[in-house]
């Protein structure tokens, strides 16, 4: 049986639109000492997973630092499987404002958006 290092791999990487990048940097400015914010994943929902935003004020050692009209965006290695080549995007949904994923590994989403499945 074969182990999966995602060291061993050479990621696209994550994108961001420019209303994403500008709200990331929104973010940061509001809260001193914040650099970023971290995009991760954890198992939840009834796709499988969910996606984890975090702001960030000291990099993990295992942090990729994906950068955008000087937002940056921080995706643990371990993610990366599962969110490699996600564009991330800002929107207005109603009179929600929100973080949209345009993830191409997503197979599947459950009905509300909040989790997918890989």
């Amino acid at each position: 049986m074969e182990s999966f290092n995602p060291q061993d791999f050479t990621w696209r990487g994550l994108s961001m639109t420019p209303a994403a990048a500008e709200h990331i940097r929104a973010l940061a400015s509001k809260q001193a000492g914040v650099l970023g914010v971290r995009l991760g994943i954890k198992q939840t929902g009834c796709a499988g997973f969910g996606y984890v935003l975090d702001t960030v004020t000291e990099p993990n050692e295992d942090d990729l630092l994906y950068e955008s009209d000087g937002a940056r965006l921080y995706v643990p290695l371990q993610a990366m499987p599962f969110i490699d080549g996600t564009e991330v995007d800002y929107v207005r949904e109603g009179l929600n404002q929100i973080f949209k994923f345009h993830n191409p590994k997503a197979q599947h989403e459950c009905g509300c958006g909040e989790s997918f499945g890989v």
